[in-house]
């Protein structure tokens, strides 16, 4: 089953969702000495120790949770979890398109949601997509890359997983750009939030066997390849999470994935 591998704490944007997706992609990771420093990562000793806590709390806590639901949620369920959490993601789409000067991929965007949120049934079926009506994700850390904002240093969060300085910036406006965001009653909100956090992360356990060597390098260089594709709208070629083959230094791939 084909599991998007973008989406992790709701309300909080693509960056930032995909910093914990990828995150929670690490699980027993292990860290060690960097002999050369990265130049993206010039706080690499801050940011081991971020994520080794985030490890910590995925490996004992989350991971457990996420493999409980994959085993009694029937995947076309799973499915239709996961397609509903997207589609709510359009709308941030559309408004960072608009930011942008990207008026086609508004107008897709905004389809796609009035598609899926009417014949899909709030959502639950990618109407759309079987519609060959597609659309590129943006957030604002993307909006503030086209205005010319330069990335700064590479920044593992707490909790929150990989992301950048810019990109950190542009969480408050991701996080009122979704939806669940302003669901008043409050046992509403935190389910939908716990679900959908738990469904992405379910989504990710069949991808671990992709690490290679330290983990916190393979996923900080993985995360980065795959951001500058996203704000570069792919102009750097194919999508480097379209297949399992990462264009990563070598030494990533030293030692074989051992749990």
């Amino acid at each position: 089953m084909n599991r998007p591998s973008t989406q992790f704490v709701p309300g909080l944007g693509r960056a930032l969702l995909t910093g914990m997706a990828i995150v929670a992609l690490s699980g027993c990771a292990t860290t060690s000495n960097s002999t050369e420093a990265h130049p993206d990562d010039p706080w690499e000793g801050f940011n081991r120790g971020v994520f080794a806590f985030n490890d910590t709390l995925d490996r004992y806590a989350l991971k457990p949770v996420a493999q409980g639901y994959r085993f009694v949620t029937p995947d076309p369920v799973e499915t239709g979890v996961g397609n509903f959490f997207s589609n709510l993601g359009e709308i941030r789409t559309t408004l960072n398109s608009l930011l942008q000067g990207k008026g086609a991929n508004a107008g897709a965007s905004t389809g796609r949601f009035l598609i899926n949120s009417t014949v899909g049934v709030l959502g639950v079926f990618d109407v759309a997509s079987h519609m060959d009506l597609m659309a590129r994700e943006e957030d604002f850390g993307q909006t503030l890359a086209v205005w010319g904002v330069d990335s700064g240093p590479y920044l593992v969060l707490p909790l929150l997983g990989p992301s950048t300085v810019r990109d950190t910036g542009g969480l408050p406006v991701d996080m009122y750009t979704y939806p669940v965001t302003y669901v008043e009653d409050d046992a509403l909100r935190y389910s939908l939030t716990g679900l959908r956090i738990v469904d992405t992360r379910a989504g990710l356990l069949d991808q671990e066997d992709l690490i290679r060597g330290d983990r916190y390098s393979f996923i900080r260089d993985s995360w980065l390849q795959r951001r500058r594709f996203e704000v570069s709208d792919g102009e750097l070629g194919e999508d480097p999470f379209a297949s399992d083959d990462f264009d990563l230094e070598g030494t990533d791939f030293d030692d074989a994935f051992a749990e």
